[in-house]
């Protein structure tokens, strides 16, 4: 059996999972996702990480260390819009674990759109839609409660194209590595850092760090 197989990966996800909070029963799921995003990868070059033990740690549970910042908003039925989400992260591996959370994965090049459209289709996620579009180009203004984006560009730039998806009370949940310093000293006038969270990726090293930023009152 290759390392991988679902039954090869699945101890690693399980212990991650719970290391996290979170059930382990999710990585059946998780892995069907996996397993989807190997199999188009290969044809499609959807990431640059090939080897899926590496993204198991790298693509899912990086995208599942913010799960407790999004529970409140999952309990309402609230709405996440997940910009350049790429493959679909953190969005569909949110959506997995949050039911009740409305996600849309917005995309703008076609092949990742259309992977995106067949894994919600094949995991049968029904809270969760596609826009293929760039993000600047979204015409769904204060829509959202909250927009994040995982490896998109600077805060001030998500904040340029997305910023106007967001509900007055809006946030922004941005995934970044090291503090970002110089990008919060750049948001542009009417934003602000309401919250910094380092964040624990079970078997992946470097500093995570989830920025919190709202319109200032």
């Amino acid at each position: 059996m290759t390392s991988t197989s679902p039954d090869a990966l699945r101890p690693t996800l399980e212990a991650g999972l719970r290391e996290l909070g979170l059930d382990a029963a999710f990585a059946t799921p998780l892995l069907a996702y996996l397993a989807l995003l190997v199999r188009w990868n290969r044809t499609y070059n959807l990431t640059a990480v090939r080897d899926p033990q590496e993204m198991v740690g790298r693509h899912l549970l990086d995208s599942l260390a913010m799960h407790p910042f999004v529970d409140a908003l999952a309990a309402r039925g609230g709405s996440l819009a997940d910009l350049g989400t790429g493959p679909g992260l953190p969005g569909i591996p949110l959506a997995i674990v949050k039911p009740g959370l409305r996600v849309t994965l917005v995309e703008s090049n076609g092949k990742k759109a259309r992977f995106l459209r067949e894994a919600v289709r094949q995991l049968g996620l029904p809270d969760v839609r596609v826009a293929e579009a760039r993000i600047e180009a979204v015409a769904e203004p204060g829509a959202y409660d909250a927009i994040t984006a995982r490896a998109l560009a600077t805060l001030p730039l998500i904040l340029e194209l997305g910023g106007h998806l967001l509900k007055p009370d809006g946030v922004l949940l941005a995934m970044k590595g090291v503090y970002p310093v110089d990008e919060i000293a750049a948001l542009p006038a009417g934003w602000a850092v309401t919250a910094a969270h380092p964040l624990s990726v079970p078997g992946v090293t470097g500093e995570r760090h989830l920025i919190e930023i709202r319109r200032k009152a």
